[in-house]
């Protein structure tokens, strides 16, 4: 019975003794971290990020050798991509789109600017051989490089629809391949380029009459003087030295990635490189125009490398004067003069 006795009391006491300890339990101080209140007592985000940050990571701890795999999140990724979503698209149309828009307008609004005294017949020697090879050796791999450009940026959208996966997937890869090796040889056209004509393109007092006048583009048979290059030549010229020149740094770190030292370095270039190409492509487009459709006789200066002296006195009158007097033959055989 004494045994029975205490087993009665200690269950007794058993409830007691169990609300005893669960109010030492909530009086305790880990009890007091339990029952905070998230929206008042947390960390804060934004003070959670910075205490994980390290340089323009956010990083955790790994025990492993491997120090780069406790990388967590690169926060300027998120800007980075939306950029590459959402505001490429939108400067790409517009300066792509627009250039040529305000191409078809100024030729259905001031036609082809014409020879006003009609072709002589006689030609004279405006480029060289060596000059016309550079030059399309650089004009070549330009095409070949703004359109494997451009389907990395806008192929998945307008071209992938079209052709099926597996045939985007093969031109995409060639494409690729094209645009890394291109470079090389597009480098090079740049650097003769600036070696051969920079003489020649230094702004001058002569340009800024070219200019004032519209360089005679906006009216029928006005042709302000110019030498070898005119202010618009001229500002073509400094387009594709400081656009290619920054076309080549910006590509250089693309090739090689580990060179901007980090994640976003690299994405910074990846901006300039896509921004730059937009506004490449656009300029460059307004040079083709003039330089074909745009001015009647223009294209047999890269063509052929002889122009007709009618079309020279018009346009680079200047240039023909100094010609003449250095003795430079402008009676070469008279060609067919064109029908248009």
């Amino acid at each position: 019975m004494p045994g029975s006795l205490s087993i009665l009391k200690l269950a007794m006491f058993k409830p007691l003794l169990a609300a005893l300890a669960l109010l030492f339990v909530l009086a305790s101080p880990a009890a007091a971290q339990l029952s905070f209140k998230p929206t008042a007592e947390a960390v804060q985000e934004d003070k959670l990020l910075n205490a994980l940050k390290e340089g323009d990571k956010i990083s955790g701890r790994v025990s492993i050798p491997d120090g780069s795999a406790a990388n967590l999140i690169q926060p300027a990724g998120r800007d980075w991509r939306d950029f590459q979503r959402s505001k490429l698209p939108w400067i790409g149309g517009i300066t792509i789109l627009g250039m040529l828009a305000v191409l078809a307008i100024f030729l259905m609004v001031r036609g082809r600017i014409r020879v006003h005294q009609g072709f002589s017949g006689k030609t004279i020697l405006r480029f060289a051989s060596f000059e016309r090879f550079t030059h399309w050796l650089t004009a070549s791999c330009f095409i070949v490089l703004a359109l494997s450009g451009l389907n990395v940026s806008f192929g998945r959208t307008l071209i992938l629809p079209l052709f099926g996966a597996d045939t985007f997937a093969a031109m995409s890869a060639w494409a690729k391949l094209a645009h890394n090796y291109l470079a090389f040889p597009f480098i090079l056209g740049l650097v003769i380029m600036f070696l051969i004509w920079i003489r020649d393109n230094i702004p001058s007092k002569l340009d800024l009459e070219w200019i004032k006048q519209g360089g005679g583009l906006l009216s029928e048979g006005k042709h302000p003087p110019a030498k070898r290059f005119n202010a618009g030549q001229k500002g073509i010229f400094w387009i594709v030295i400081i656009g290619g020149a920054l076309m080549s740094v910006s590509g250089w770190f693309l090739l090689f990635p580990y060179l901007p030292g980090n994640v976003t370095a690299l994405q910074f270039w990846t901006v300039i490189h896509a921004v730059i190409a937009m506004l490449f492509i656009a300029a460059m487009l307004a040079h083709i125009y003039i330089g074909s459709i745009g001015m009647e006789g223009a294209f047999d200066a890269m063509g052929t490398g002889e122009v007709d002296v009618n079309w020279a006195k018009e346009h680079h009158s200047l240039w023909v004067e100094e010609q003449q007097k250095a003795g430079a033959p402008s009676d070469r055989t008279p060609h067919a003069v064109p029908a248009e």
